[in-house]
């Protein structure tokens, strides 16, 4: 089945979403060291048929790339090499860990577990995948 995949990069930890068969929505999938992302990928997709990456893009206030941009760019050149017939687009990812934030509080999440950061990452993934998943519609 044809999945698209939501990546969250960070230095640290990278987050992760997958869109259902359909790609009408997005859950969260996994947060991982983002050494290992790579690795994660090619094992998932072994399983599952990746058509499409969206990561996660850092801006600015104003539009303009974030500092940490261009480790962004240059995870997407390593996810192009590990994966070359696959397209990467991105999303603006502005807002979207107090977004997460919202949606564990709104969802009833217990404080302990809203305060690990790898759950704030892949619920970053996934509202990330979502944003792209609606405007595709």
């Amino acid at each position: 089945m044809d999945r698209i995949i939501g990546i969250d990069y960070g230095s640290a930890r990278t987050g992760l979403a997958v869109s259902d068969p359909l790609q009408i929505f997005a859950s969260a999938l996994e947060t991982l060291p983002s050494a290992k992302i790579i690795e994660y990928l090619q094992k998932y997709s072994a399983s599952e048929r990746i058509v499409l990456f969206v990561v996660g893009k850092p801006l600015a206030l104003d539009g303009s790339p974030a500092q940490t941009a261009h480790q962004v760019d240059s995870f997407v050149g390593q996810l192009k090499k590990a994966f070359p017939g696959v397209p990467v687009e991105f999303e603006d990812e502005r807002f979207t860990s107090v977004l997460a934030h919202r949606a564990m509080i709104d969802g009833g999440m217990k404080a302990s577990r809203r305060r690990d950061k790898s759950e704030v990452d892949k619920i970053s993934a996934a509202i990330i995948l979502q944003s792209y998943l609606d405007k595709k519609k």
